[in-house]
């Protein structure tokens, strides 16, 4: 498509239009949208004449993530902090055994993980370039698995298709950890986190379903920064059967947060500040003992926990500086 030549002189010469980059038109970006590109070799030559240390952001879908598009990132884009890699849609990976140069002053990555891809391969050559990493986000597929499956959980086999305890022994900096619906995370993986993160001020597990909590009490004493813990959907949510307009939605009986895991921590101790508990089926007694000995908490999302009662929002409120409570009745 052809613009004016002002226009175009305009956006090709000022790089500081050129900070943030969206290259997934799928991906929900509000009112900014994305470029959709159709030819990487153009996409190569505007990397080396037109970002250069501009660029901030970027995030990259499946076609972009190749050696050529990250060896252009690593020299030309010396101040990148914000990487995503979409691997979401792969169904097969390209070969980056000869991939020798990344972005190395990261501060956030986010890896969109594949159902049917093993990343071991490719984040084999990235690892030593994740040291100056403060921020991580690993995004599952439990809620596009789900939409097509007609099995439980636990009737499905989940494949480690990325290793967590690789990436937090070459990120040994990491404040922010949000692992977003991983079917394969289980309180293993918390502890092998836990083990080598002791800067670690934010953990999210929401829509891990196979977090059962064993693994708090260990996380708690490792990492003493910690203060927002996200939880949400990690709980015992019994088989129903919800019709919504045209769609069925099956929910499967499933392991997750429990009672005796939360009750074995000392949570006195701790400076969380922040907690998400919302779709977990703690019981009234084990809220009360749990959120009465959080001090220095400020907000607390309860949405659908059954057990969160008047009783135990009253207790809380007296012993607790809540700020805010975000709260929706559940119903069912």
């Amino acid at each position: 498509m052809r613009v004016c030549r002002r226009w175009y002189r305009l956006i090709s010469t000022h790089s500081h239009l050129w900070r943030r980059l969206y290259l997934r038109p799928e991906s929900s970006n509000g009112p900014i949208g994305a470029v959709h590109i159709r030819r990487v070799d153009i996409f190569l030559h505007v990397l080396a004449t037109r970002f250069g240390s501009a660029l901030i952001y970027i995030d990259l879908p499946i076609e972009l993530i190749t050696i050529e598009v990250l060896r252009e990132l690593a020299i030309r884009c010396p101040n990148l902090e914000y990487l995503t890699l979409d691997f979401s849609t792969a169904m097969q990976l390209h070969d980056f055994s000869e991939l020798n140069e990344f972005p190395c002053n990261l501060k956030c990555l986010c890896i969109c993980l594949s159902d049917v891809i093993f990343l071991e391969g490719f984040m084999r050559r990235i690892y030593t370039f994740l040291s100056s990493l403060h921020i991580l986000h690993i995004i599952g597929t439990l809620e596009k698995s789900s939409l097509f499956s007609t099995s439980a959980p636990e009737e499905t086999d989940d494949y480690e298709t990325i290793n967590l305890s690789k990436i937090k022994a070459h990120a040994p900096n990491l404040r922010i950890i949000n692992l977003y619906g991983i079917s394969f995370l289980d309180d293993n993986h918390i502890e092998a986190i836990a083990s080598g993160c002791i800067h670690l001020e934010c953990l999210a597990l929401n829509y891990c379903i196979r977090v059962e909590g064993k693994s708090l009490k260990t996380l708690l004493n490792r990492c003493r920064k910690l203060t927002c813990l996200l939880l949400q959907n990690t709980g015992n949510n019994k088989s129903k059967i919800e019709r919504r307009e045209v769609c069925l939605f099956v929910f499967f009986e499933k392991k997750g947060l429990t009672d005796e895991a939360i009750r074995a921590v000392d949570w006195k101790k701790s400076q969380l500040c922040e907690l998400d508990i919302s779709s977990t089926d703690l019981s009234e007694e084990t809220l009360i003992e749990f959120l009465t000995n959080l001090p220095k908490l400020s907000y607390l999302a309860v949405s659908f926990c059954d057990g969160f009662t008047d009783k135990v929002s009253r207790k809380t409120e007296k012993k607790t500086n809540l700020l805010f409570i975000f709260r929706i009745f559940s119903r069912f």
